[in-house]
């Protein structure tokens, strides 16, 4: 029995070392060096900051604890019955034939020269995946298809949304944004498969090429204000937002987060990505580049309110941001698909309505998942 008490002690003792080696090890191990760089207003050397507000992101409260455990969260379904379309064909030319052969989803497209390029179409996917088509282009923003928002396939936030429209259905695509790189919003095995199938012009943010080059993905950064040529009529401008960014949680703010402009002759879109409304002046600098023709907002993930206020915007800010920018028309985004914070599934749509004055509810929409919206 001493003999059996010694070793339990010995094997108590091994386990706490180790447990104690792990916490000092484990967060730099976890670590990543994903940008070197010069020191600018939103980078110290080694880490990206909001300017004016550095600990934006970083800052915890007294609703942490209730927050981790889900005490106050709202019940969500299990699942939300989707019917899943398709983008539409006579907006995006025919995919080039492989082997003779074109996807049966494509059967109705059209050849390039007889497609208006002015034509717009937007379609939610869901979450903050959008599918453009305009120019002549199909362009996806942070796109999804995992069945769970995680480093993981059998934990972490699950899909409760199907996607609106199947991966195989989709057109080629042509452009590719990665606001930043957060789980649900930079998924590798869609980014993986996109490249595999269409090799696709990727645009991100400083850093974040460093997670895609070690999947194998080739794409383009720039940092805040920095310009990628897609065609000579249209080009991809990455844009300052109010958020923060992380893989492993001691990674956090080694890769920047961003909003784009795509510049387009017939008015610009804005896609936000993920960001909280800060002082709002990131809003101007996307309006300064001219008239928004669609804006692609986040209205979701934004309760309780004292830890998500600095990152993530609420319905209201939402709006506010669509009146700041001008923009003819926009889409909610960032909602419904994965429960990710306390608010109700249904909220962020209904207080969206709450917001927004009855002329400008039919000029900012919020869509069921695969339902394209020829845009104005």
């Amino acid at each position: 029995m001493q003999r059996i008490g010694k070793r339990l002690a010995t094997g108590l003792l091994f386990a706490v070392v180790g447990l104690c080696l792990a916490v000092v090890i484990v967060p730099r191990f976890l670590d990543r060096i994903y940008y070197r760089g010069p020191a600018s207003d939103h980078f110290d050397g080694a880490r990206f900051f909001n300017p004016g507000d550095p600990a934006a992101g970083g800052r915890r409260s007294g609703s942490m604890l209730r927050f981790m455990t889900g005490r106050d969260r709202a019940p969500w379904p299990a699942t939300v019955p989707v019917t899943p379309g398709r983008a539409l064909a006579a907006l995006t030319p025919c995919p080039a034939r492989t082997g003779g052969v074109v996807h049966e989803a494509w059967a109705q497209c059209v050849p390039a020269a007889a497609i208006d390029p002015q034509r717009m179409a937007v379609t939610w996917v869901g979450h903050a995946t959008a599918l453009i088509q305009t120019q002549r282009l199909a362009i996806l923003t942070d796109p999804i298809w995992s069945d769970r928002a995680s480093p993981v396939g059998f934990a972490g936030p699950k899909r409760v949304r199907a996607p609106g429209i199947a991966f195989d259905d989709l057109p080629k695509i042509d452009v590719v944004l990665i606001s930043h790189n957060h789980y649900d919003h930079l998924d590798l095995p869609t980014l993986k498969a996109l490249w595999a199938r269409d090799k696709p012009l990727i645009v991100t943010s400083l850093g974040n090429d460093a997670i895609l080059r070690k999947a194998g993905i080739p794409s383009v950064t720039r940092d805040w204000g920095g310009s990628v040529a897609v065609t000579p009529a249209v080009s991809v401008v990455v844009e300052r937002v109010h958020h923060w960014g992380s893989r492993f949680g001691v990674d956090r703010n080694r890769a920047l987060w961003s909003g784009f402009t795509i510049r387009l002759p017939g008015g610009n879109v804005f896609f936000a990505g993920d960001t909280g409304y800060g002082d709002g002046s990131w809003t101007r600098e996307a309006a300064a580049r001219g008239p928004v023709r669609l804006a692609i907002l986040p209205i979701g993930a934004y309760e309780p309110r004292g830890l998500m206020r600095d990152a993530y915007m609420n319905p209201a800010e939402a709006a506010a941001t669509f009146r700041t920018l001008g923009a003819r028309t926009a889409l909610g985004v960032h909602w419904g698909t994965f429960q990710l914070t306390d608010e109700a599934i249904d909220a962020p749509p209904r207080a969206l309505t709450a917001a927004l004055t009855a002329a400008e509810r039919t000029r900012f929409r919020v869509t069921e998942a695969g339902v394209p919206w020829e845009v104005e």
